[in-house]
């Protein structure tokens, strides 16, 4: 049996209340292990599947995960649609930590990931893969739709800058990328978004605000401490959204 959707969680997210599991799928691809076995269950009356991106106990860091053997186990288990959860640092003076947007575009900084299955080896093919627009738009609209449906103020665009973490960026780095036009940033979304791309998945992300980018916070508030203090809101807003969203994509 396949399931079309799948939410890939991150930090904040890495389980998903609710979600009735049916069955555990220790998955194993040309790729490598995922991150964590593939969670099939219901939630919100229809069937999904949860990924923790980071691993079960949040054990991985960003630049050790193996992307492609996630995207590629969400694809053989029947996944058309995959919803990735991200936590963000917020950049522009509009995404305040506690706020969730659907980002239209992202530049990635990342370096050193497998970031591809045109890779050269035995069997792979060569494919230039179309970028103009790195998240499904169809997909967006959706969870813009259902954010308006479930009362949650969401932001309609943005552009992610993803960067190599594990550690968080420097103040002059933040000014680089908002240079740039990056409106947040992030560690996950590449090649993430990439890969869902080079094998035909549907892939959008609802990217939460946890904290200003260093150098940004109006109150000189720590950085940690802005996370605990609005990761919990940002991801109720979330929920919210994949309830409404969910029954109109699986």
């Amino acid at each position: 049996m396949s399931t079309k959707i799948a939410v890939i969680g991150g930090t904040g997210m890495n389980s998903w209340p609710g979600l009735d599991v049916l069955a555990r799928i220790d998955a194993d691809t040309a790729y490598g292990k995922p991150s964590a076995p593939l969670l099939r269950g219901r939630v919100y009356g229809v069937e999904a599947i949860f990924l923790a991106r980071h691993g079960e106990g949040h054990k991985l860091p960003p630049h050790a995960i193996n992307y492609r053997a996630n995207l590629k186990a969400l694809a053989e288990a029947g996944v058309q649609r995959v919803i990735a959860i991200a936590a963000v640092g917020a950049i522009a003076p509009w995404f305040a930590p506690g706020e969730v947007a659907v980002p239209d575009d992202l530049i990635d900084h990342t370096w050193g990931r497998e970031h591809s299955y045109s890779d050269g080896r035995p069997g792979s093919a060569l494919a230039h893969v179309e970028f103009t627009h790195p998240y499904t738009p169809a997909l967006r609209e959706a969870l813009l739709a259902a954010a308006t449906v479930a009362g949650v103020q969401a932001g309609a665009q943005g552009v992610m800058a993803v960067t190599q973490g594990p550690r968080l960026e420097t103040p002059a780095e933040i000014r680089a990328l908002q240079r740039e036009g990056s409106d947040m940033v992030g560690m996950t979304g590449m090649p993430e978004a990439a890969l869902a791309r080079e094998l035909g998945l549907d892939y959008a992300c609802l990217a939460v605000s946890v904290n200003w980018a260093a150098g940004l916070s109006p109150a000189g508030a720590g950085i940690h401490d802005e996370i605990h203090a609005s990761i919990e809101a940002g991801m109720a807003k979330v929920r919210a959204i994949l309830e409404r969203a969910l029954p109109n994509l699986a």
